[in-house]
């Protein structure tokens, strides 16, 4: 019984979340409004984390099964997506290393001022 509290739980917030989106006119998924509504109970303490702990570890422990589906209509749709493959990973490539070195830039900066401070 307790498990099914906590999965009804989460359905429940879940649903809050679909409806806010339905709501606002804001370019935000439901599953965002979703984690939100949940971070806010469970920091509010509205929520009590073992009120969600249970399901939550089992779904995060299933969450590779999850992405089937999404990999099955990847390979589906190879055709269609073999022509964007170059112009992707390139893309891919030098976002991954402006992301690598902006966050190393900031990340000296921060030490930088943080040692300032202290001096």
């Amino acid at each position: 019984m307790k498990i099914l509290r906590q999965f009804g739980l989460i359905l429940a917030i879940t649903f809050a979340g679909e409806v806010l989106k339905a709501l606002l006119p804001l370019p935000i998924p439901a599953s965002i409004y979703g984690m939100v509504i949940m971070l806010v109970g469970l920091v509010s303490g509205l929520l009590r984390l073992e009120d969600v702990q249970d399901v939550g570890d089992f779904l995060i422990e299933i969450m590779p099964i999850l992405f089937v589906p999404a990999a099955v209509g990847l390979m589906d749709s190879w055709g269609t997506m073999k022509a964007l493959l170059l112009p992707s990973v390139v893309m891919l490539v030098v976002v991954t290393v402006l992301v690598i070195v902006v966050t190393g830039r900031v990340t000296q900066v921060l030490i930088r001022r943080k040692k300032g401070k202290h001096e």
